[in-house]
């Protein structure tokens, strides 16, 4: 194998990192919120609501970054493909949550180019030790996103169905990225990895809630 071949893939991740880094992410579906209503919330609710979006904004930009991490060091071609496809749905999402912040009259996290350097990195990290590990990785990533998600459900004020109506599209498609990898073979991970992951994302979505 030559030395192209060999650099192809770490080119192929770079050029995923700028474009989900500083290019405006397209949505191949619409906003589940397209049909609805503008919200007549109040400042307060609106301020609320945008935080709120910003957290999951960061996190949409936070699961990019590991599924491409992910995917650098995949070995089978079907785990690769499994997890790119669920870095496209993914960045439905990041179009979405992002579409709403700019109706809120808000704007993304500024540490975006941290949330992805810092996840990608983890993603390489678990890809390492195989690819049911790197599935686990995703199912329990995926099911703590689901409640994330329903946390902010719960918060949202009563009258933004526009951000509910993008959380509840999100969750579903969390809900299928798991069980698709726990399809795929993924195996349960030991439960200090989930606590530390679970701790990881309390930093990035405590920060990215006021920055």
């Amino acid at each position: 194998m030559g030395p192209d071949r060999l650099l192809e893939p770490f080119l192929i991740a770079a050029d995923r990192t700028l474009n989900a880094l500083f290019s405006r992410p397209h949505a191949a579906r619409g906003s589940p919120s397209a049909e609805l209503p503008e919200d007549d919330l109040v400042s307060a609710e609106r301020a609320e609501s945008a935080a709120l979006m910003r957290v999951n904004h960061a996190g949409e930009v936070a699961a990019q970054a590991l599924y491409h991490g992910q995917a650098l060091g995949a070995r089978s071609p079907e785990t690769r493909t499994l997890l790119l496809q669920a870095a496209r749905e993914e960045s439905d999402h990041l179009a979405w949550c992002e579409g709403r912040l700019q109706e809120l009259g808000s704007r993304p996290s500024l540490f975006m180019p941290l949330w992805y350097a810092g996840s990608f990195a983890i993603g390489a990290f678990a890809a390492s030790f195989g690819d049911r590990a790197s599935l686990g990785f995703v199912a329990e990533t995926e099911r703590q996103v689901e409640g994330h998600l329903q946390e902010h459900l719960d918060r949202l004020p009563m009258g933004d169905e526009r951000s509910r109506s993008i959380l509840r599209t999100m969750q579903a498609d969390e809900v299928r990225h798991a069980a698709g990898a726990r399809t795929a073979g993924a195996i349960e991970l030991p439960w200090p990895v989930r606590l530390a992951m679970r701790y990881a994302a309390r930093v990035m979505t405590g920060t990215a809630y006021w920055v």
